[in-house]
């Protein structure tokens, strides 16, 4: 694996009534957002090879919109996932390490978050990435990671707002 994006969810609306948090839906902000940002990934070459996915219908439902940009994709969708913390997606990411060449995990915060935020520190991020992310991972957002000498090191976040806003 020498790229990995991590992508929040995106905008979810409120669960049927009589169901839980994870069968909340994308509203349709979030499905417009989900596939600009498969649009805009893929764009930009990193159309993912493998993928895990927590099995939340947000998270799927947000893999589904923004793949139909990429192409084939080995997918996973892990229990595990729904909610986890920094650690328990850590160790997806890791499981996955001989699957892909560039592989995406699609989850929750506030795990998404933590996780970048852990993963710019280990990597020696300037100060500006720092500060921008630690200002917020907002739904439909996407970090990509890159592989350097057994490190990941910061390449880019993007938000749906961000990508509106370019021409």
């Amino acid at each position: 694996m020498n790229r990995l994006i991590i992508m929040r969810h995106a905008e979810a609306g409120r669960a049927p009534t009589g169901q839980g948090d994870r069968d909340r839906p994308l509203t349709e902000r979030g499905v417009a957002d989900a596939r600009a940002m498969g649009r805009w990934l893929a764009g930009k070459g990193l159309a993912p090879d493998g993928a895990c996915v927590s099995p939340a219908r947000r998270t799927r439902q947000t893999w589904d919109h923004a793949s139909a940009s990429f192409g084939d994709a080995d997918l996973d969708c892990d229990e595990n996932l729904y909610d986890a913390g920094p650690d328990t997606l850590r160790r997806a990411v890791e499981g996955a390490a001989g699957r892909a060449g560039v592989f995406m995990l699609v989850a929750h915060n506030p795990g998404v978050h933590a996780l970048g935020l852990d993963l710019l520190a280990e990597g020696g991020a300037a100060l500006a990435d720092v500060d921008r992310l630690q200002r917020g991972f907002p739904p439909g957002a996407a970090a990509v990671f890159r592989r350097e000498g057994g490190r990941w090191t910061f390449e880019a976040f993007w938000t749906p707002a961000d990508i509106e806003a370019l021409p």
